[in-house]
């Protein structure tokens, strides 16, 4: 598929968009890439196909500036990773991709977006900002989880759902890489090593950059938001325990003078004037329940109960 970027992207034909005035976007499969290449006259030997691609990441050749997308599942909601490659110089841009990621994204372009000052600058900073266009929802989405998993652990940790918590991370984590490689990215083209930029459209990529830099910031207060939850969480179960150690020592304590006594009269003296009398069974009753009351008393004016 070719377009010609005016004020809106129209569709052309190959001939129209290697002979027009506008710069162009043109979409190919790796298949097409291989055979139409030369057309293109971006003097590099480009040779594109999903299982290659593994980052996103941009380098400047001689006569061009070539990279790569690999969109992680937590941005795109796609079951995989989206993955393509792309090339450009000062005529336009040459996308290349095996499934419809970038078609869907060129399509919602020429629906809704128009401009006063076309250029392959303001093109390419909107497709990249259809990266990440739900990208702060998500990291909101993931927030309000956290804070959520954050009111469960304080209620009763041992039912909070911690594990939920350790994915949250390990998603975080994919999508702050993400971001650091499309701040690599951005940089790339605000150097315009080549010049196949107008100066004054620079700006463009400098937005996305900061853009970018704002979610890498979001993304890494998430992160340590998790790590917190899991320090809560592991502070939660350690009172729990000693709450558990407390009672069972407060037990001990009590029952230890018991022991004594009941260890006391079960020795088998003959002389033990006490067992002759008939008050001594109700006698100790009674100092057995006064120990226990006694040191209940003790422990709550401790504050240990």
């Amino acid at each position: 598929m070719y377009y010609l970027i005016n004020h809106t992207l129209t569709d052309c034909s190959a001939e129209q968009c290697h002979d027009a005035a506008f710069q162009y976007v043109a979409i190919l499969t790796p298949e097409q890439w291989r055979s139409q290449s030369e057309a293109f006259d971006m003097g590099i030997d480009l040779d594109i196909y999903n299982e290659g691609i593994f980052s996103t990441k941009a380098e400047v050749n001689y006569d061009s500036l070539t990279g790569t997308f690999v969109i992680p599942t937590q941005s795109s909601k796609a079951a995989t990773p989206l993955k393509f490659a792309f090339a450009l110089d000062e005529a336009g841009i040459v996308f290349i991709d095996e499934n419809d990621t970038v078609i869907n994204i060129i399509k919602s372009i020429q629906k809704n977006k128009k401009w006063k000052k076309p250029c392959l600058e303001r093109f390419f900073y909107d497709f990249m900002e259809c990266l990440i266009h739900n990208d702060l929802m998500t990291l909101q989405n993931y927030e309000k989880e956290l804070d959520s998993i954050e009111r469960q652990i304080m209620n009763d940790a041992e039912e909070a759902p911690i594990s939920r918590n350790n994915e949250i991370r390990g998603d975080i984590r994919d999508l702050r890489i993400y971001y650091e490689q499309l701040l690599d990215i951005g940089q790339e083209l605000e150097e315009n090593e080549n010049g196949f930029f107008q100066e004054e459209n620079l700006r463009y990529f400098r937005m996305f950059s900061n853009r970018v830099d704002r979610l890498y910031d979001a993304a890494t207060h998430l992160r340590d938001f998790t790590i917190q939850l899991n320090d809560i969480y592991q502070s939660q179960l350690d009172v729990k325990q000693n709450r558990i150690m407390t009672v069972l020592t407060v037990v001990t304590t009590i029952f230890m003078p018991l022991t004594l006594i009941a260890g006391w009269y079960g020795m088998n003296f003959r002389y033990m004037p006490e067992l002759e009398s008939r008050y001594g069974y109700p006698t100790i009753i009674i100092l057995s329940l006064a120990i226990i009351v006694g040191s209940l008393i003790f422990f709550k004016v401790k504050k240990i109960l």
